[in-house]
């Protein structure tokens, strides 16, 4: 079996496969899927759900493509596959966080009151700092 690869592996075939876009595009393609990855550790305050929900759907649109291009790109399937997969997860957990009380439950744990929990979170009020020091900055 190994011999049978590194046999492929020392053929034209496979030196036009790995210097073809059928192979370079999928890899290029794959710090998608590894920061989706990465990103599911990440806290729910900082998950953008609309672009989430975009790449989730870029994704699946991208599976059909690499499914149906002849010949087929498995490479590109599997990539897309688990950013579609990565991405729903991040989907989720955002939905969850913010409109099924998974916020509210977070901050009760932390030890902060009912009012803590109506308040901005860090992202929020990140933004709203950022938008008062442009402000000073025009005067």
């Amino acid at each position: 079996m190994a011999s049978t690869f590194f046999t492929w592996l020392r053929s034209p075939a496979a030196r036009e496969y790995f210097f073809s876009t059928h192979f370079w595009g999928p890899v290029a393609n794959w710090g998608l899927p590894l920061a989706a990855l990465s990103d599911l550790r990440k806290d729910e305050e900082v998950i953008s759900g609309t672009m989430t929900t975009a790449l989730a759907c870029y994704s699946m649109v991208f599976m059909r493509f690499a499914w149906r291009v002849q010949p087929r790109n498995y490479l590109l399937f599997a990539c897309h596959f688990t950013n579609a997969t990565a991405q729903s997860i991040q989907d989720f957990r955002f939905y969850n966080y913010w409109y099924n009380g998974g916020r509210e439950k977070k901050l009760v744990q932390e030890g902060s009151t009912v009012a803590d929990a109506t308040a901005p979170g860090k992202v929020t009020t990140a933004v709203i700092a950022a938008r008062e020091e442009a402000k000073k900055a025009e005067k």
